[in-house]
């Protein structure tokens, strides 16, 4: 990714499969880079809350590094706290887990579409996607 701002500079953006590494010549470019990269991501709608920010680390003489880590699939432990909810519910759906899923079945897509919604509300500090929904 070049940039006007950053030309000159030791500013630059690396992907390499689900890491995202930014380099700049101090903090605050990495806060500057950090920000173009955010920007264009919110263009293309791609949800931030999917990125886990690294620590700063330093590289040889004054340049920085920051790696950010894109999260893809759900935690165990969010998996089960979902298969619980809709459990709890008592809406007609079951919930099994599948590796770093969560396939929620039922007969009536007003059940389905209701579990979703439920989801959305218990859950709404993860970025969740819904795929698969077929009638």
């Amino acid at each position: 990714m070049s940039h006007p701002d950053f030309k000159g500079t030791s500013a630059g953006v690396e992907l390499k499969d689900k890491e995202i590494t930014l380099f700049g010549d101090s903090d605050f470019q990495l806060t500057q880079v950090e920000d173009v990269l955010r920007n264009k991501l919110t263009k293309r709608e791609v949800d931030i809350r999917f990125l886990d920010k690294g620590d700063v680390q330093k590289i040889g003489g004054d340049k920085v590094k920051q790696v950010i880590k894109v999260r893809n699939g759900i935690e165990t432990e969010v998996s089960k706290k979902i298969q619980r909810l809709i459990k709890d519910s008592k809406i007609k759906v079951q919930a099994a887990i599948q590796g770093d899923a969560v396939r929620v079945s039922g007969a009536k897509r007003d059940d389905l579409q209701a579990a979703m919604a439920l989801i959305r509300k218990e859950i709404a500090d993860l970025p969740l996607s819904f795929n698969n929904f077929r009638d």
